[in-house]
């Protein structure tokens, strides 16, 4: 199972959005881009041509997080322009079975999210249709919360429903105080927002992540 840093963009500069993606360039394993349209959750980022763009201006892969309406119609659209991975919150989908399917059949890894008050069980029937859940430990919308202790046994409990192939995604105020607990609960991807793009070298930040979820 792979252990991988996948720092967010959310707290960057997004008026130098390439630049910003390029300090991180040979150091993330992906890169994490949230997708916001102010219904779903209260804030607004980019959308598709954005992302569409980004994809064909950097070596990372993109790792999509859709918090927007209607998820069905637009998922996707994001695999056809070239994203490695497409995630979907599981309380904005009408058919999450089809939507799975859909985004891997457009090439894609299916990824489905969920915000700390869903139940995990919830998808529990999904699971085939899977490639990686991604649980929430803040509310979804607004970089730079404090991470949700609370969580830990919900990522604990993804891995012990999913198995060991399945991949499990934190995204919420990770950071070196707290990531190595949410390894340790079962989770390999660690998504990094404003601990790696307020700090004052984003590249160190993101090999000090790594590091840490590489040791023993």
């Amino acid at each position: 199972m792979p252990l991988l840093v996948s720092p967010s963009v959310l707290n960057c500069n997004l008026g130098q959005l390439s630049a910003e993606i390029s300090l991180v360039e040979g150091v993330a394993d992906m890169i994490h881009l949230d997708v916001m349209d102010n219904h779903f959750v209260p804030n607004l980022t980019f959308g598709l041509p954005v992302v569409a763009s980004v994809i064909e201006q950097t070596s990372l892969r993109a790792d999509i997080h859709l918090m927007i309406d209607d998820p069905d119609r637009w998922a996707p659209a994001y695999a056809d322009a070239g994203a490695y991975s497409v995630t979907f919150h599981i309380e904005a989908c009408r058919d999450p079975v089809s939507l799975a399917q859909n985004i891997r059949m457009a090439g894609a890894r299916s990824a489905a999210a969920l915000k700390p008050a869903t139940d995990l069980m919830s998808i529990e029937s999904l699971l085939p249709h899977l490639d990686m859940i991604l649980i929430m430990t803040v509310e979804p919308g607004f970089g730079g919360q404090p991470f949700m202790r609370d969580m830990l046994p919900k990522i604990r409990q993804a891995r012990e429903i999913s198995g060991a192939d399945m991949w499990i995604e934190v995204d919420g105020g990770i950071s070196a105080e707290n990531i190595l607990e949410c390894r340790d609960a079962g989770a390999n991807v660690f998504v990094a927002g404003s601990s790696v793009y307020r700090s004052a070298d984003p590249a160190v930040e993101v090999e000090r992540l790594s590091n840490l979820i590489d040791s023993s």
